[in-house]
């Protein structure tokens, strides 16, 4: 990895794998999503992995320190990095308060990325949701020179994901930002909290849709309780087969 000026401690690189390796075990992370944090001495780069699957990270080998202006890698023969980086750098580039970021593609956020149903609070891990989380739909900023492939491939479409997060308040006031047809990216002051945000994003999202799929089958008809009783009794008499 290349090194800056003020070389980093060697437990931001344990937190930053580790992070990643638990983002991908709760299902939050495949093998495109990663994990970033705001370099702890040199607040003008970050740390992120090379383009790899955030599961096979293994050590510092794996990370690239990149300048915050423009997503470059301090170290010129660094090894090829993710094509998104950019939605970390301007992140880290309008929020100064923010020191570590998600970007994920997970199952469980893309259904409320492309309806008209809202990502709500629905358990109290999910409180941090707030009142409304806003969509970014990357369709309006498109340029006629711009691969529509729904990526943030540049600077210009990466300050534009990042207003989203402040809604033109200059604060990072929206912890999490949902992306059209494409995922979510989360936002925190250090790899601790964006990890525990982005995997309660996830988790918050499922519960919301059984919840939506249970009031749909309101109208089901249950086992009566005595039915239920006798066909116990018969599951218990049948017993083992060979």
């Amino acid at each position: 990895m290349a090194t800056s000026c003020t070389p980093p401690t060697p437990s931001i690189f344990h937190t930053l794998i580790s992070g990643s390796h638990i983002l991908h075990h709760h299902g939050v992370l495949d093998a495109y999503g990663h994990l970033s944090v705001r370099h702890p001495e040199q607040p003008n780069t970050f740390l992120m992995p090379r383009n790899v699957a955030p599961a096979l990270m293994s050590s510092r080998a794996d990370i690239v320190e990149y300048r915050v202006e423009d997503a470059s890698p301090v170290d010129p023969d660094s090894p090829p990095g993710y094509v998104e980086r950019f939605i970390h750098s301007e992140i880290y580039k309008q929020y100064p308060e923010i020191h570590s970021v998600v970007h994920s593609h997970s199952p469980a956020l893309l259904p409320f990325t492309i309806t008209g149903v809202e990502l709500r609070p629905c358990v109290h891990m999910g409180g941090f949701l707030g009142n409304r989380v806003p969509k970014f739909d990357i369709a309006e900023f498109y340029s006629e020179e711009d691969v529509r492939d729904l990526l943030i491939r540049n600077q210009r479409l990466g300050k534009h994901l990042s207003g989203y997060f402040s809604e033109g308040s200059g604060n990072s006031s929206h912890p999490v930002v949902l992306m059209r047809g494409h995922g979510f990216t989360v936002i925190g002051g250090g790899i601790e909290e964006s990890v525990f945000r982005a995997i309660y994003t996830a988790e918050n999202a499922r519960v919301q849709t059984a919840s939506l799929t249970l009031q749909l089958a309101a109208g089901t008809s249950p086992l009566k309780d005595n039915d239920a009783v006798v066909s116990h009794e018969t599951m218990e008499f049948v017993g083992p087969r060979n």
